[in-house]
């Protein structure tokens, strides 16, 4: 059975590209309209088998249908304060995604706050779903449907939903990522970032384990990605909503981390950061998005690669330069061509866009 872990804070057929090419990517704004975009979600809403695009907007849960955008919400109002995360998954298996979201968000109070609904879906999902509230937890702010815990769904969502804390040693958490780390477990794991630096949390033989990654400096967003099958590597912005988009590369024994590499230290208030094979080659690309002007007065979102196999040497692109004030990014094959696309929604742009992976 699947479950939902909760974090709190503060050359498929795709062309190849050249380590000399600058990657290309056509933008579309589906949503101009768009009041802060927290959050943001790729899945298949209606079953259709089209992935759609899901946002979690400030008093708006909504979802956008593949391939016209048409704009559907689900639920509104749920809290008097902003809803600020969405998790979206299909997790019994019916080509349908399920979907929860955070609420009432309000980092000044770290006792009260953070509203956890799961949302539930009539059989026109074009309508508004019923929200099921469940426990909150304070100052909720990233959520994602993981293959272990720690809200557990049982099979009628008005039911008790089963809770297990994981891990409450960090401070100011901010993001986390379902990771496959240890490629023997077909279990996902988890990557945990925070005020204090990152963990790598497990489940094995009935019990959770929780493993420091002590190079990691403090910071908001982690993800991992891979050069190679049996190379991988960590990536954060750092510190909390930081001006660093940092590498980090495992060690020998692919268990931990040994390398760590500054690749942008020009980014402010750097909000959103995903791995993906953009360009079709064996290894995975960065994109890293910020919503405050930098040094040179920028907001964006870029996307940052390897030339190397050793990861040694990484160029930048711009994606979206002064267009995207970016919140949340989410990376996924939209139109079926084999190729990943990228989803970006601004704060202060106001806007929701994707952009379609064109390699020339």
């Amino acid at each position: 059975m699947m479950r939902l872990m909760i974090a709190v804070c503060l050359c498929s057929t795709s062309v190849c590209f050249a380590d000399d090419a600058t990657p290309n990517f056509k933008p579309q704004t589906i949503d101009s309209t768009v009041e802060i975009g927290y959050g943001t979600a790729i899945g298949d809403v209606n079953g259709d088998g089209k992935p759609d695009i899901l946002l979690a907007d400030k008093k708006e849960i909504v979802w956008y249908q593949n391939p016209t955008w048409q704009r559907h919400v689900i639920a509104e109002n749920l809290t008097e304060r902003d809803n600020v995360c969405i998790a979206a998954r299909d997790i019994n298996g019916d080509g349908k995604v399920e979907v929860a979201v955070g609420a009432q968000w309000n980092p000044g109070d770290t006792l009260h706050s953070g509203a956890v609904f799961y949302l539930d879906p009539p059989a026109d999902r074009t309508q508004l779903w019923k929200a099921i509230q469940l426990p909150n937890q304070p100052v909720i702010h990233r959520m994602r449907w993981v293959k272990l815990v720690a809200y557990e769904k049982p099979a009628n969502p008005q039911d008790q939903w089963k809770q297990t804390v994981i891990e409450d040693t960090l401070h100011v958490t901010h993001n986390l990522d379902p990771a496959q780390w240890n490629p023997q477990t077909p279990a996902e794991e988890i990557l945990y970032a925070g005020r204090e630096g990152a963990m790598l949390l497990s489940y094995a033989d009935g019990h959770w384990q929780k493993k420091k990654l002590p190079l990691i400096e403090g910071s908001g967003e982690i993800r991992m990605g891979q050069l190679s099958p049996t190379s991988r590597f960590i990536t954060t912005i750092e510190p909390l909503h930081g001006d660093k988009l940092v590498l980090y590369q495992s060690d020998d024994t692919n268990k931990g981390i040994s390398k760590r590499q500054i690749l942008d230290d020009n980014i402010k208030a750097g909000h959103a950061i995903a791995t993906a094979n953009l360009f079709g080659d064996a290894r995975q690309e960065i994109v890293a998005g910020w919503r405050t002007p930098n040094k040179d007065n920028q907001v964006g979102v870029k996307v940052y690669w390897t030339t190397d196999d050793a990861g040694k040497v990484w160029k930048s692109a711009w994606i979206d330069e002064n267009g995207m004030a970016c919140e949340d990014l989410r990376l996924g094959d939209l139109n079926g061509d084999g190729r990943i696309d990228i989803v970006a929604a601004g704060r202060n742009s106001h806007n929701l866009k994707v952009y379609w992976n064109q390699p020339e």
